[in-house]
């Protein structure tokens, strides 16, 4: 049998189970990819919070990354958790010498308002790591941190995407999850747009959906599909996860990656 698509994830770990490379391979299986992993930190985390995080030493990032690449290959790559400007500048690195479309979710705070990027290391992102993504994936509150817009309403996604863009990325999904109302999220890569529209689903149980969004294009381009089409139906997979989000432990629960398998 022929191996499916394979997918590489460069991200941390979630102890708790609904973010990072946990959800990162969840999704990915359910979408039909080869899921592989490079750990870049690890957690402490749960559906309170992150109690603690501990990154990994670079060589140590750089070595999975070349013990996957080397032998087994893959067909698209995606970045979250970097933790620092230095996994940050060797991340960016990695995936600009890999032939392979490139999913960058700028990870900066978790769900619950803890930081996951140290300070330091916006520069290393916004000249390193965005022109090395052919699509970036920022909610607003990372916009704000990478570009300093403050997107109020749905008139200021456009101008957000063109401040992401312009550190140059081919493209950028510009989420607008915070925003009230409909969830819509703007795909643009300065010229072509694409506006997605969800009904807004009354469930607080949406950790991971960051990841979640960012896996799922990623195994998209893996299978073959534009941009657009990829964008697509990542947005169609976590909108369904995010309406079956279940409850777990005392806090925000994660949503649910295995959603059409029980539907």
């Amino acid at each position: 049998m022929s191996a499916p698509p394979r997918v590489l994830t460069v991200a941390g770990s979630d102890s708790g189970g609904g973010a990072g490379i946990q959800a990162d391979l969840k999704t990915m299986l359910a979408l039909g990819v080869h899921g592989m992993s490079v750990i870049t930190a690890v957690t402490a985390q749960n559906s309170l919070g992150v109690q603690g995080a501990w990154e990994l030493p670079v060589e140590a990032v750089r070595a999975q990354y070349r013990s996957v690449v080397d032998d087994i290959g893959v067909q698209a790559v995606k970045t979250g958790m970097l933790a620092s400007a230095e996994l940050v500048e060797a991340v960016a690195e990695l995936i600009t010498g890999t032939d392979a479309p490139a999913v960058v979710d700028p990870v900066g705070v978790s769900k619950h308002g803890d930081s996951l990027l140290a300070a330091s290391a916006l520069d290393s992102v916004r000249t390193k790591l965005l022109p090395a993504a052919t699509v970036v994936t920022p909610n607003l509150d990372e916009v704000t941190q990478l570009t300093g817009v403050r997107v109020e309403s749905e008139a200021g996604m456009r101008e957000a995407a063109a401040a992401v863009l312009a550190y140059g990325p081919r493209w950028v999904v510009i989420k607008g999850g915070h925003l009230r109302g409909e969830a819509v999220d703007l795909l643009s890569d300065g010229s072509e747009e694409l506006w997605m529209r969800a009904p807004r689903h009354d469930n607080r149980h949406t950790h991971g959906t960051g990841c979640t969004l960012a896996s799922a294009i990623a195994s998209g381009l893996a299978r073959g599909l534009a941009v657009p089409e990829a964008v697509r139906a990542a947005k169609e997979y976590v909108t369904g996860a995010i309406a079956a989000g279940f409850a777990l432990g005392g806090g925000i629960g994660p949503v649910d990656h295995g959603w059409r398998f029980r539907n």
